[in-house]
């Protein structure tokens, strides 16, 4: 359990600081290319990671059906729906409608895994629920029709995503890193795909600054962050590890502060203070129960 709690929370820190590091980036690079680019370095280095393991690269008979679906819920939906949605939407506004992941999830997870939550599950939810409304409020404000695909393709990926986490919370024929890679892989490919085709992006335009923040993207949240995520849900009920993925858009705020000058202001803390209230109200009872 405590491992499970540890990947958890380093998923979620990880993915939280990518949101004011990818600022940097964007500033040279659109987000698709951004995104499936690092993608596709993040699955290099897992793949040689898993090499010098002596670890079995292949996939096994029978597996690549459910291998391409996770890669297409758990990474391409996931990043690259919410990349494009913001062609539509505020970051801000994207993020709110993709971090109602953890109540898919929870619904997801009942009829499938008999996962039905508790009292004290729903209350933690709603408490983590709360904070992201305080933490966008304004962006909750801006919502409109005109923003009809930012937001069909955020909740789409909010949704796929929640899919994802429950399928890949069973037992699969594959080592984790394997797995990972892989599912990085067959996710980012398309990525740079579609990037080639319909944003045009130009790599010699990457500055020093960018670089350094391509190359966190590429170890941490595109590599290290999915391979804790998936170690986090094969541990953790749904409940616990959806909610506590709702960190990331409170470490995502805080983190602006020192990295772009933002000002933190009243309304970032009490939603801080209604997110750690909800994450600790499933993970304290989870580690005691251990």
């Amino acid at each position: 359990m405590r491992a499970g709690i540890g990947c958890l929370l380093f998923a979620a820190i990880g993915w939280g600081l990518n949101w004011p590091i990818i600022k940097l980036l964007l500033r040279d690079w659109p987000p698709l290319f951004s995104r499936g680019s690092a993608g596709l370095l993040a699955a290099a280095a897992l793949f040689a990671y898993a090499a010098l393991k002596r670890d079995r690269l292949g996939v096994p008979a029978g597996s690549w059906g459910k291998l391409i679906v996770l890669s297409f819920t758990n990474v391409f939906a996931f990043m690259g729906f919410s990349a494009i949605a913001l062609l539509w939407l505020t970051p801000g506004e994207g993020a709110l409608l993709v971090y109602t992941m953890p109540l898919w999830a929870t619904l997801i997870a009942w009829p499938i895994r008999g996962a039905r939550p508790g009292a004290r599950a729903i209350m933690a939810l709603g408490l983590c629920f709360a904070g992201t409304l305080v933490l966008f409020s304004d962006s909750v404000a801006t919502l409109s029709g005109d923003k009809l695909p930012g937001i069909l393709l955020s909740l789409a990926a909010a949704v796929l995503f929640a899919l994802g986490t429950v399928a890949a919370s069973e037992t699969r024929p594959m080592l984790p890193v394997v797995s990972t890679a892989w599912q990085v892989l067959l996710g980012s490919v398309p990525m740079v795909g579609l990037s080639l085709a319909f944003e045009q992006p130009h790599p010699a335009r990457l500055s020093g600054l960018g670089f350094v923040a391509w190359a966190y993207m590429a170890t941490v949240p595109m590599g290290l962050c999915y391979l804790a995520w998936f170690g986090a849900v094969r541990r953790l009920p749904p409940i616990v590890a959806t909610t506590g993925s709702l960190l990331a858009p409170i470490v995502g705020v805080l983190a602006s502060a020192p990295i772009l000058g933002v000002a933190l202001t009243v309304q970032d803390l009490v939603a801080l203070a209604l997110t750690l209230t909800g994450v600790a109200l499933v993970i304290v009872r989870r580690a005691k129960s251990a």
